[in-house]
């Protein structure tokens, strides 16, 4: 009996482990795709991009809309179409990675790298303590969502007041809540699988947890990118 025990246990335990590898690894594929994807657009196909865009400016609104579409789309056909899943996320990598070009003319190579190099490594630390946490992290996930839908109207608000002194505080708010929500989303992941692993496709819930860690990740980014660009106009 305890021999049966142990050996559920380790393939359970390998399960996981198998689970958390692709997850993962499909999140750090679409950032690497978003990467690729922005390097290019600033170095081969800059002038092409550049005079599209100034000649089509309403497709910024498609940039903006088409990934909420996606990211919605993966939530409701992950399970049921994993494959399907997987290529609108490596679509929606290649959008952002696309607007990370448009935006990175206004920044620094110092700022963007310490922008990266800062929020991959609140990432890296988040989500690893997610994964392995005991801990129910349900309340400050829960927090951190609302904190987020509040620091979302506020931000709106802000838009018609540009107050730059008010938009470098909600940078700051805004990576103190994506962190929560990056363990939060880690250890949810977990959760899921372990309770619904084997009733559903695990290819598509580590598709549908890579998409959620893919957005923290990137809003991580543009939050620190926001706060290292402000530090240094302000001296």
């Amino acid at each position: 009996m305890n021999n049966y025990s142990s050996q559920e246990r380790k393939r359970a335990l390998s399960g996981l482990n198998t689970f958390l590898t692709k997850m993962y690894g499909f999140m750090t594929l679409a950032v690497l795709v978003s990467a690729l994807t922005a390097c290019l657009t600033m170095t081969v196909f800059a002038q092409q991009v550049l005079t599209y865009f100034t000649n089509h400016q309403a497709m910024v609104w498609v940039l903006l809309l088409v990934p909420i579409a996606l990211s919605m789309g993966i939530s409701f056909k992950a399970t049921r179409n994993p494959v399907a899943s997987f290529i609108m996320l490596m679509a929606i990598s290649i959008i952002y990675g696309l607007e990370f070009a448009l935006i990175a003319g206004v920044y620094t190579q110092t700022q963007i790298a310490s922008a990266f190099v800062s929020s991959a490594g609140v990432f890296a630390a988040m989500a690893i303590y997610g994964s392995v946490t005991k801990r129910s992290l349900d309340n400050a996930g829960a927090y951190a969502s609302a904190a987020l839908i509040g620091l979302l109207v506020a931000w709106l608000i802000n838009m018609f007041l540009r107050s730059a002194a008010v938009a470098y505080v909600f940078s700051f708010i805004a990576v103190i809540i994506f962190t929560v929500l990056t363990a939060w989303d880690a250890k949810k992941m977990r959760q899921i699988y372990e309770q619904f692993g084997d009733q559903v496709s695990v290819d598509g819930l580590a598709v549908l947890g890579a998409m959620q860690l893919y957005l923290d990740f990137v809003n991580l980014f543009l939050q620190f990118l926001q706060i290292f660009g402000m530090s240094d106009s302000r001296n």
